[in-house]
């Protein structure tokens, strides 16, 4: 069984409408954060701020982190018929960068940014729903985001900005 390892990081930036998540899309419904394999001898966090760089623009110095939040996922998968056991560590990054600098590389085809409930409805895959729900989770707690759904926004809160972004 070969091992791989990746490393990324959940990116959020504050609207007026609560936290919007980056995601980048890569085909059909496929939508993730960014991500990618680590170099030789490379560490997972190094690894994931080269990634996020590489993937979107976004530098070190771009990205504020909160309580080195990390998560990690572990699963296997089959690639050229033989069994992959992979793990990936994701940390959490909040910005306030709007727009992000695909790469030439097929593999990213576009991003978007995605309130909470609808970065759900992006994701397929239960393991990168569960990341996102503790991300958000201590967004909410750290930022003192309590106010319900239900509730009307504050005066002078613009209502309509939606996710952005370039598919």
């Amino acid at each position: 069984m070969t091992k791989e390892i990746s490393a990324g990081m959940i990116i959020y930036r504050m609207t007026n409408e609560g936290p919007k998540f980056l995601l980048l899309y890569h085909r059909g419904r496929y939508w993730n954060f960014p991500k990618g394999k680590l170099n030789e001898g490379e560490k997972n966090f190094p690894a994931a701020l080269r990634e996020v760089y590489e993937e979107t623009g976004i530098g070190k110095k771009d990205l504020l982190f909160i309580d080195w939040f990390r998560v990690q996922d572990k699963f296997t998968f089959i690639k050229n018929k033989e069994k992959v056991f992979k793990t990936v560590s994701y940390y959490l990054a909040e910005t306030d960068k709007i727009t992000i600098r695909l790469p030439p590389d097929p593999e990213q085809q576009g991003y978007g940014w995605f309130l909470y409930r609808d970065a759900l409805r992006m994701l397929i895959h239960p393991n990168l729903k569960k990341n996102l729900k503790n991300a958000h989770d201590l967004i909410v707690r750290k930022k003192g985001l309590l106010r319900r759904q239900t509730d009307s926004p504050k005066k002078g809160v613009n209502i309509r900005e939606r996710s952005e972004g370039v598919l």
